[in-house]
């Protein structure tokens, strides 16, 4: 006679393999979301310091009214966050007409890499738009 005991030990022998199956399953598809969360921070912190680069760079371009002199300032600005070589930047009006407003356009190819999806390139562009000082 089979007693209660006996019984337990069957079904959990029978179950040994299904939580390592349900992990195979289960774990591809958290460590996407997990690396997939991590870079879409990564790329909102690259959206945030290049909208301040911009700011930077258009706010020094309408006090001092030098292209060259803002397109360092925005440089400078984003240097700590990334490689600026492939940074592209555009100052329109030149030369800054008082009163009108000046835009700074910052272009910038953010390499995203996620687990099983690969590589990406995601282009930011970011504005800063002030009003020429007289």
């Amino acid at each position: 006679m089979r007693t209660a005991s006996t019984i337990r030990r069957r079904r959990a022998t029978g179950e040994r393999g299904a939580a390592m199956v349900e992990l195979a399953i289960v774990l591809p598809v958290l460590l996407l979301l997990v690396f997939g969360i991590i870079e879409f921070g990564r790329l909102y912190n690259a959206q945030v310091t290049l909208t301040h680069a911009a700011r930077e760079g258009i706010r020094d371009y309408v006090i001092h009214k030098e292209k060259g002199q803002a397109e360092s300032v925005a440089t400078i600005a984003a240097s700590s966050n990334f490689d600026t070589v492939p940074m592209v930047i555009n100052i329109v009006p030149d030369p800054c007409v008082p009163g009108e407003p000046a835009t700074m356009t910052i272009t910038y190819p953010f390499s995203m890499r996620i687990p099983f999806i690969g590589e990406n390139i995601v282009t930011i562009t970011t504005k800063g738009v002030m009003r020429c000082g007289g």
